[in-house]
C-alpha cells in the first residue's frame, strides 16, 4: 500500500509542528488513555502519522502490503493481524475500492466495540458502506480524510474532517490531537468525505481562476507583486493567493518558489474534483463550475504534462495560452 500510497502524497513540502503544541507529540499526558492501535497503509502519509502516535506512547502495529520499517512500530504480517486486539484500527488508503477489500479482511478480526477510524479521501458510497459494515459487526465507525499533507503528517498539524457516530469521535479525539491540529465532527457516515471533496471542490476552482488572473494581469502588463498586495487585502482574497500563491517570489514560499515540485499533485487534485462530481451527480446537485475545474485538471494531467507538478501549476500552463 505503500507504493500505491505515494501517489496520494507528492514530494515533501516544509512541515512544522503547530506553535502551541512545541513539535512533535511527546509521552502520553497524565491521565490520558495509552491505546492498542492497528495502522493498515504506511506511505507518505500514513507512515508519519503512524509514527507521531507511537513517539506519543501508543502501542502501534502496522501494516503495508511494500516492506516498511517505522520506529516504534510493529509489523504485522497481514491486514488482520494488525487489526487483532485494537481499541482504533486506523487506515490510510488510495481509493474506496481498496478501503473495501481492507475492510473486508479486518472487520472480521478486530474486537466488539473498537473504533475502525478510516483517514483516506475515497468516495462519499464507499465509506458510507464500510461504515455500515463495520456497524453491523459491532464496531464503531469514522471516516475522517485530512487536510495538510506530507508536512501536516510530520508534523503532527493535520486537519481531520470526521463523520460518524459521537461516541467514536470522543475514543478517537485524543489520537486526532496527537496526529493533528484540529479535528471537526461533521456529522453522521459519509460526511467527513462530503466535506473534504466540498472544500477541495473550492480549493481547485479558486486555484485555477487565481491562476487565471495572474496570467491576465502579465498581458495587461500589472506587476505581480502590485496585484498580490490589492488582492492578498481585498475582496479576492483566497487560499490560494494568501497561503499557496502560484506566482513564483510572491507571497510565502509555496511550491511555485520550487519549479512546482508538489505539495499537493495535480493528479491528486483531479481524483478529489472527480469525487465531488460524482457525489454530485449522486446528490443531483447542479455543480457547474466544480465540473469545469474537473475537466480543466484532467486536460492539464491527461493531456497536457501536469501529472506529477503540484496543482498550482496551472499558471505556466495558463502562461503559455492564448484566448481561443
Amino acid at each position: 500500500m505503500a507504493a500505491r500510497s505515494r501517489h496520494l502524497a507528492a514530494a515533501r513540502r516544509d512541515g512544522h509542528a503547530h506553535a502551541a503544541r512545541g513539535g512533535c507529540p511527546g509521552p502520553p499526558q497524565e491521565g490520558r488513555r495509552h491505546m492498542k492501535i492497528g495502522f493498515i497503509g504506511l506511505g507518505n502519509m500514513g507512515g508519519p502519522m503512524a509514527a507521531n502516535l507511537a513517539k506519543a506512547g501508543h502501542d502501534v502495529t502496522g501494516f503495508d502490503t511494500a516492506e516498511v520499517s517505522i520506529d516504534g512500530i510493529a509489523m504485522a504480517e497481514d491486514a488482520a493481524h494488525a487489526a487483532e486486539g485494537a481499541d482504533v484500527v486506523i487506515t490510510m488508503l488510495p481509493n474506496g475500492g481498496i478501503l473495501h477489500s481492507v475492510a473486508e479482511a479486518i472487520v472480521p478480526a478486530m474486537k466488539k466495540g473498537a473504533v475502525l477510524l478510516d483517514c483516506s479521501t475515497v468516495d462519499v458510497a464507499s465509506a458510507r458502506a464500510v461504515a455500515e459494515m463495520a456497524n453491523d459487526a459491532g464496531l464503531l465507525s469514522l471516516d475522517a480524510p485530512v487536510s495538510g499533507g506530507i508536512g501536516g503528517a510530520e508534523g503532527g498539524t493535520l486537519t481531520f474532517m470526521v463523520g460518524g457516530d459521537e461516541k467514536a469521535f470522543e475514543i478517537a479525539k485524543p489520537l486526532f490531537d496527537i496526529m493533528g491540529q484540529k479535528a471537526v465532527h461533521c456529522g453522521p457516515s459519509g460526511n467527513g468525505q462530503a466535506a473534504k471533496i466540498c472544500n477541495n471542490m473550492i480549493l481547485g476552482a479558486t486555484m485555477i481562476v487565481t491562476c487565471e488572473a495572474f496570467a491576465l494581469a502579465d498581458k495587461l502588463g500589472l506587476d505581480r507583486q502590485a496585484m498580490f498586495d490589492v488582492v492578498s487585502t481585498s475582496s479576492g482574497y483566497s487560499w490560494s493567493m494568501n497561503a499557496y500563491c502560484p506566482a513564483p517570489g510572491i507571497g510565502p514560499k509555496s511550491p511555485a518558489d520550487n519549479d512546482y515540485v508538489p505539495g499537493f499533485a495535480a493528479e491528486l487534485m483531479l481524483k478529489d474534483l472527480r469525487l465531488a462530481q460524482q457525489a454530485a451527480q449522486d446528490a443531483d446537485a447542479d455543480t457547474p463550475l466544480g465540473q469545469a475545474a474537473t475537466d480543466l485538471y484532467a486536460q492539464f494531467v491527461e493531456e497536457e504534462g501536469g501529472k506529477g507538478r503540484d496543482f498550482s501549476a496551472m499558471l505556466p500552463r495558463f502562461e503559455k495560452r492564448g484566448r481561443s
